[in-house]
């Protein structure tokens, strides 16, 4: 008080407490106190006043962080350092009261503080033990007491299947565009988003252990969680976590969930439930296929087809459209730096516990990762896709039925071209378009890459309405592939690319976005495309000038150097 408000309190004053809140005096008492212009102390009080003044500015000078009082850090510092914003930090320490005791050297809010910090920015027990001020095996006994008491009494209320009853996830959880698109109106069905995240370990010493923890595909040694979500991105469990040998792949662990009935999921589902899966789910599909269970999932590209089917095409888009949100998920969860590092092999019977910790804190504390404005969006934004994916694409019918991928093409640049009259766009037209962002999120790499880079985009107007274009790939230098884009006045009427899903009517792939984004938008902007290449500060091994290439391999100089 009498540094902060220049208000000194003798002593042997009272007061009570409804003035006081966290040992500290509320705005309202301080208010009723008058400065202290003059005042009579004895000895005594003045010595014990430096003394006090001498143990808060040495508290200040040593330790900044300061997780018992209020008013030392802002939420923007609590979110930096533990993920959560002050009022949602005390709501977890008021959960564990009964389950962690405070000890001499730290306080309950310090012991939490320490194991947030470690999961959110993943700083070594060193970085860490300097920071608060506590020795490394205090720190240690701290997270370790910490993960325990909210494995006790905070995560089973805010994940896994018993937390959550099924009813509450079709009403609460689930979006009305994976209803509309996968649902049945009159059946209540549960749609859950599958996939595993993977957890980087460090190389064991056990060789059995590391032959079954070495992923071929990631080509390192790692562990699966398996990951279930809602279509909003609410985490409904974590199982887990698995090895990631070929013994262990997604079809294998979630066969393994059912079988072993893991958290009581059989009671849970119910039959014509849909499990929203990708590709390496699909020797499971004939379990769930008994369960009664649906599963969506993108559509394979045949053997000998070099793309897939319209039909197909349009189908995988819309499985898309949904599955996405699995794996913004699996980010959520790498967003708490301690998971994206690569963990000692003595962390792995914690890594289960830290991942679970992880997704109950997002299920209370975060906002959901998908969500539209309104109920009528969703189901005007599916009843268009389902319309879509069940037309045909005509444009390619009549570039293969005319020919007009092998008909020899006289390519020009854009400016030659004198594309004029193609009509001019603006973002809400172009998503309606693309159907999502994601495509057009990616034209402006393209087109970069195209315009400022060292290739360009060829043009050739096969009428007045048609518009041929050639593109490189983004994954591979050598592989160009051809768009045509019909349009008039005003739209954008068909579309089609040669390349894997580049037949599909709902939404386009991303060459075709990034030639109509460039065509309608781009090119009318006076900007730059706000992506910078980086390879000026790198150096490049193959590029050495002529004469310097020449000079080296001069057999003569060599000998004069040798006989020198």
């Amino acid at each position: 008080m009498f540094i902060e408000h220049n208000v000194l309190i003798p002593s042997g004053n009272r007061c009570c407490r409804g003035h006081v809140e966290n040992e500290r005096f509320t705005t309202d008492a301080i208010q009723q106190l008058p400065t202290t212009d003059n005042a009579f102390v004895n000895r005594t009080t003045i010595l014990s006043l430096v003394q006090e003044m001498r143990v808060l500015c040495h508290k200040h000078d040593k330790s900044y962080l300061d997780f018992d009082d209020t008013t030392t850090l802002t939420d923007t510092d609590y979110l930096s350092l533990l993920g959560l914003n002050k009022e949602d930090f005390h709501i977890i320490c008021d959960a564990m009261k009964d389950e962690v005791k405070p000890t001499p050297s730290r306080s309950l809010g310090k012991s939490v503080a320490i194991f947030l910090c470690k999961l959110k920015t993943g700083l070594s027990n060193q970085i860490l033990s300097t920071l608060f001020q506590t020795s490394k095996s205090s720190l240690r006994r701290a997270i370790s007491a910490v993960s325990a008491a909210l494995m006790i009494s905070f995560v089973p209320h805010h994940l896994g299947f018993e937390h959550i009853r099924r009813e509450e996830v079709i009403e609460d959880y689930t979006r009305q565009l994976a209803q509309t698109l996968f649902g049945n109106i009159e059946k209540k069905q549960a749609i859950l988003v599958l996939d595993d995240t993977y957890i980087y370990t460090a190389k064991s010493n056990n060789f059995h252990y590391q032959r079954r923890s070495y992923s071929i595909h990631k080509g390192r040694p790692l562990i699966k969680p398996m990951v279930i979500v809602t279509t909003t991105g609410y985490f409904v469990s974590i199982l887990g976590p698995y090895l990631a040998d070929n013994k262990n792949n997604d079809a294998s662990i979630l066969q393994h969930i059912i079988k072993t009935n893991a958290e009581d999921i059989r009671s849970w589902l119910s039959e014509d439930d849909i499990f929203i899966v990708d590709h390496g789910f699909r020797d499971a599909l004939p379990l769930l296929e008994d369960l009664g269970i649906q599963a969506e999932m993108p559509r394979f590209l045949l053997k000998g087809q070099n793309q897939m089917t319209t039909d197909d095409a349009n189908m995988s888009r819309l499985v898309t459209k949904v599955r996405w949100v699995v794996e913004s998920s699996n980010a959520r969860i790498k967003r708490w730096r301690y998971l994206d590092k690569t963990l000692p092999t003595n962390q792995i019977p914690f890594i289960g516990d830290y991942v679970r910790i992880v997704c109950a804190l997002s299920n209370r504390f975060s906002p959901p990762l998908s969500k539209s404005n309104s109920t009528e969006a969703d189901d005007a934004e599916a009843a268009k896709m389902l319309y879509l994916s069940k037309q045909v694409n005509n444009l390619k019918r009549m570039v293969q039925e005319n020919g007009l991928n092998r008909r020899s093409t006289q390519w020009q640049t854009v400016l030659e071209c004198e594309i004029q009259n193609f009509p001019m766009l603006d973002e809400d037209q172009l998503r309606n378009l693309t159907c999502g962002t994601y495509q057009l999120k990616l034209s402006r790499s393209y087109i970069q890459e195209h315009i400022e880079g060292g290739c360009d985009i060829f043009f050739h107007k096969e009428n007045d309405r048609l518009l041929k274009v050639k593109i490189q790939s983004r994954h591979t230098s050598s592989k160009q592939y051809l768009v045509w884009i019909e349009y008039s006045d005003y739209s954008v009427e068909a579309w089609y690319c040669t390349c894997r899903a580049g037949a599909r009517v709902v939404g386009m792939c991303s060459h075709i976005a990034a030639i109509i984004w460039y065509l309608a938008k781009g090119r009318h902007e006076q900007r730059t495309y706000g992506v910078r290449d980086w390879s000026e500060h790198v150096l490049d091994a193959a590029d050495i000038p002529p004469a310097l290439d020449e000079s080296d391999s001069d057999d003569s100089s060599c000998e004069s150097v040798l006989e020198e």
